[in-house]
Formats: structure tokens, sequence, C-alpha cells
């Protein structure tokens, strides 16, 4: 699909935010990992199904000031590519009190010093973030990015996007209407055609999502075949993007956070007592401190569910 660039539209952050900090997110962590959408002379380049309606849209995205991002529509309608690039970069969030929260805590002020303006960069929907949790069970991340990746160059939608083609992960009926994937087992196979089913009908919308109590939430995605806790949160947090949820099942980042917080025996409920002083910003935290993690040289993690 070629560009056709519309008016831009502006988004307000309110609160820190770095565009080129997401960016760097987005190049370095292998879950989010998109070579394509590397950021070139200040834009960020994304593609992605839009939720609801499924068309794909493509996306050019700018910092212009502090305060402000720009975001340009290549493809698609720009009423609602623009609302999920402003969860995709967790803009729908009112971060003006993070600060306090980092004030409050020396571990976050020094996350968040490192990792100045630095929000979330969620999968483009919940429907993606549950594909990639199907994908990686029980392989290596690199691995799994790569059959992401290649699921979008070859059954997904290429876009134009400011003269660069982007690849977009196929929709839920492009997915139900695949073939069986080489390298990818059927189990697998049933298991992505049963998250689009879901994503078709509405099960992992991301406002629904929002709109429920977490616990509830995680409960309803656990629900669909082959997702665990561990994949629940990452779809609630990293797919939906709620803004307040503690990972209870994030082993590399409780082991973080007892390093970070000098507390090398806390168990799993003595870590979340120690993040309930994150409030109302448990998962922005949680990202920080992960991040700072994927940063050590560590032997890459397998997904424990199957």
């Amino acid at each position: 699909m070629t560009s056709t660039i519309h008016q831009p539209a502006v988004l307000e952050a309110r609160g820190e935010f770095s565009l080129t900090a997401s960016a760097r997110f987005l190049e370095g962590f292998t879950p989010a990992a998109r070579p394509d959408a590397a950021e070139e002379s200040g834009a960020l380049r994304l593609a992605f199904p839009v939720e609801r309606s499924w068309e794909h849209a493509g996306v050019l995205i700018r910092q212009r000031a502090p305060g402000q991002v720009e975001v340009e529509i290549a493809h698609g309608s720009p009423e609602t590519a623009v609302r999920q690039v402003r969860r995709i970069l967790s803009l729908d969030v009112d971060g003006a009190g993070f600060s306090l929260v980092a004030q409050g805590d020396p571990v976050v002020r020094a996350a968040s010093a490192e990792y100045p303006g630095l929000r979330p960069v969620l999968f483009h929907s919940p429907y993606e973030a549950a594909a990639w949790t199907i994908i990686g069970n029980r392989i290596r991340m690199t691995q799994a990015a790569r059959i992401k990746q290649r699921l979008a160059e070859e059954h997904g939608v290429a876009i134009e996007v400011a003269g660069k083609k982007l690849a977009s992960f196929p929709a839920p009926e492009q997915l139900l209407a695949m073939p069986r994937l080489p390298g990818l087992a059927e189990v697998k196979m049933d298991r992505l055609r049963a998250v689009a089913r879901a994503a078709r009908d509405g099960l992992l919308d991301a406002e629904s999502l929002r709109e429920l109590e977490a616990p509830e939430a995680l409960r309803q995605l656990q629900r669909l075949p082959g997702i665990g806790p561990f994949s629940a949160e990452l779809i609630l947090v990293r797919g939906a993007g709620h803004p307040d949820v503690f990972p209870a099942n994030e082993q590399r980042l409780h082991d973080q956070m007892r390093q970070s917080y000098g507390v090398p025996e806390a168990s799993v409920a003595e870590l979340a007592e120690i993040a309930e002083g994150w409030r109302p910003f448990r998962s922005w935290v949680a990202l920080l401190l992960r991040t700072r993690r994927e940063a050590e040289p560590v032997p890459e993690p397998r997904n424990r569910e199957l």
C-alpha cells in the first residue's frame, strides 16, 4: 500500500516523554523489536492493524517539542490510527504525577534518570501481544521475534510510510485464513487461531480490558488456550497498556528488584509490597527496571508457559 499523508495530528504529553527513548526501546527490547521502525532523523515509523475495524494503518511519528508529538497517517483512518498511536506510546495516560513517585523512591529515581522520558512502548494491540505470547512459548525470544516478523512479511500487509515499506502484522481474519507456517507447531497454530477469533469477537479489545478491574481482566485473558498468568499480565500491561499492574509472574523483574532494593531473599509478596509505593504507575516502573535488567549480559530466557 502506498503512502497518502494526511494532515498531521498533534498529541500532547502530560509529564515527561521522549520519542527517542521510545525508539531506542523498540530497537533493543526483543519482544517489541521492530527493525523496520528504527528512528531516522527524529522520526518513528509504525504499521499495524487497527483495533475493531482491523484495517491496516501506517504512521510517521515525530516529536516537535518536549510536550508534543506529531503523527502523520500514511495509510488508514486518521482518527482510529491516532487513537491507537496514543495508547502505543502511553500518551493516553496522564504522566504528570510520575515524578512524585520517582522522588519518593531512590531506586525509581535512579532508573528514571537512566532512561529519561521512557514510558511503556506497547505492542500495537492486545491481539498482537497475545499472538507474541503464543509464538514465544518455550522458544528463545530472538527466534520468536523472527517468526513474528515473518508472519507480518508473508501474511500481513506491506505499507509504505515516508518512503519506507513496513510489514503490518496479519489482521485476525488474515491469520484465520493462514495455512500452517513451517517451523510453528500445530498446537501453536491452533492457539493463534483462537487468539484471532477472540480479537475478531472483541474479547481482546484494549479499552474493554482497561475498564475491568485488573484481576478480572487477567482471569478473562487466561480463558484463552495457551494463555497462563505470565502471558495474561503481558497482554494487559504491554498490550492494553494498563498503567498500574504489578507483574507477579515476571521473574526477571523480581530479580532486578531484589538486586536494586538490596533484598536478595524477598518473596514475590514482599516485592509487591515494595511496588505499592509505585502506585498509580506500577506498570511504568516495572518497565524501567525490566529495561535496566535487559541491558545486563545474562542468558536469554525462554517463555515458561506452554
